[in-house]
């Protein structure tokens, strides 16, 4: 947590060293029995400190700042094309003036994934600057809330509109197209949707496949950061008797646990400070059942929040400033993002956002990292976003959002 939020919070907070998947998604869930916990999610979410790091630390490392020119080659990698559809209010001069606002989406397509299979969107991020651009909060949205989808017609398969869980508008946004326009048909939908649950019109937005993710955490080598709770691994730990890596727990379709096997020792992440090897990191970042808080999806996405900023961290001193390791970076920063940039060059983006530190990065726990979920007949367990979830989201729209911290504190994702 930024020292800027610190103050406006009326805390204090050390700082730390250092997630549709491509399920299918062509109806909606059938109706169950409401769960407790939701089942497990892949760390797709991490994908945004390549977004994040290239809008804060390209602007910020010693490698690039101040150079338009070495700005404009860092930015040359990153894919662009039209996402947001008509959604967003076109102007003829963009600016990256006043406040702004980007739609951050994860996906994970599987390189052999059938195409014919919907995918709904595994993360969704609200990225928010405000006008002084001396800040930037991240506001998830989760991928459960129940919401209202509207019409669309993506000129391929309409989609009559109607609730359900908002990570169903990329689906219905995108299916029966392929490649570059199911993104622009699923994110323009997703971006209707947003606006349409809180009058929020992103100013830009990405789209990021978590394939990338691996190669740029690859690049960095390790990721240091502090952990808050012992975590023990369901997915990695090692056989006794031969010292292999193995899997410590069977896993149901679910993704909860069935029970643990036999003669395997499962990585255990205590409490202090650790560098991870980037298997571990990822391997960290996606446990939820075995936490010591026993604060399941919302650890979870605690742990995320700061990983990610750890990341950041570790770009902006060591990734930027290498000259073995940024052709690598930008090169993994590249194969993994589709942007649009609201008409507005990545390289302006950078500078003008380029005194904003990993440390000023502020993340904010949507229904204060507190289950709120109602089993809704034809759609399954979904979570409700509360009366000041929705405040929040009202605070974004109006940038006012250190407002809104000073009235929930706890809402802050302390790292």
């Amino acid at each position: 947590m930024s020292r800027r939020a610190d103050r406006r919070a009326g805390k204090t907070s050390g700082r730390a060293s250092g997630q549709a998947s491509g399920q299918g998604a062509g109806s909606p869930a059938p109706a169950g029995k409401a769960r407790a916990r939701p089942a497990r999610r892949s760390p797709r979410w991490a994908l945004w400190c390549l977004v994040v790091g290239v809008l804060l630390t390209a602007g910020s490392g010693a490698a690039v700042a101040g150079s338009r020119a070495m700005l404009g080659a860092a930015t040359k990698t990153i894919t662009q094309q039209p996402l947001l559809g008509d959604t967003r209010v076109q102007v003829k001069h963009a600016s990256v003036k006043g406040a702004k606002t980007i739609l951050l989406v994860g996906l994970d397509t599987r390189p052999n994934q059938d195409p014919s299979k919907l995918t709904r969107s595994d993360s969704i991020i609200l990225l928010h600057i405000p006008a002084d651009h001396k800040a930037a909060y991240l506001v998830s949205l989760p991928r459960d809330s129940y919401v209202r989808i509207p019409a669309f017609d993506n000129g391929k398969q309409p989609y009559a509109g109607g609730r359900n869980k908002i990570n169903a508008a990329f689906a219905y946004g995108s299916r029966g197209l392929t490649g570059d326009k199911a993104l622009t048909g699923g994110v323009t939908l997703l971006t209707k949707t947003v606006k349409n649950l809180a009058g929020i019109t992103p100013d830009a937005g990405a789209v990021i496949d978590f394939q990338g993710f691996r190669k740029v955490v690859d690049v960095l080598g390790k990721v240091c950061m502090y952990v808050d709770t012992t975590t023990t691994s369901i997915h990695i730990g090692h056989d006794n008797s031969t010292g292999k890596r193995a899997a410590p727990y069977r896993i149901n379709p679910d993704g909860t646990v069935r029970g643990k096997i036999r003669g395997v020792t499962p990585n255990i992440y205590r409490k202090g400070n650790h560098c991870f090897t980037p298997a571990d990191a990822l391997d960290f970042v996606r446990q939820r059942d075995l936490l010591d808080d026993d604060s399941y999806d919302y650890g979870r996405q605690r742990h995320q929040q700061q990983f990610l900023k750890a990341v950041i961290t570790n770009m902006v001193d060591s990734g930027l400033d290498s000259p073995t390791k940024l052709p690598g970076l930008l090169s993994a920063l590249g194969k993994t993002m589709t942007v649009d940039n609201g008409g507005i060059p990545l390289a302006d983006w950078v500078f003008a956002l380029r005194g904003i530190r990993p440390d000023d990065l502020v993340t904010i726990k949507t229904n204060n990292g507190k289950f709120n979920s109602d089993n809704i007949p034809g759609v399954g367990s979904a979570e409700i976003l509360s009366d000041t979830s929705m405040d929040l989201l009202k605070s974004v729209k109006t940038d006012t959002v250190d407002k809104f911290i000073l009235a929930n504190p706890t809402w802050v994702t302390r790292s």
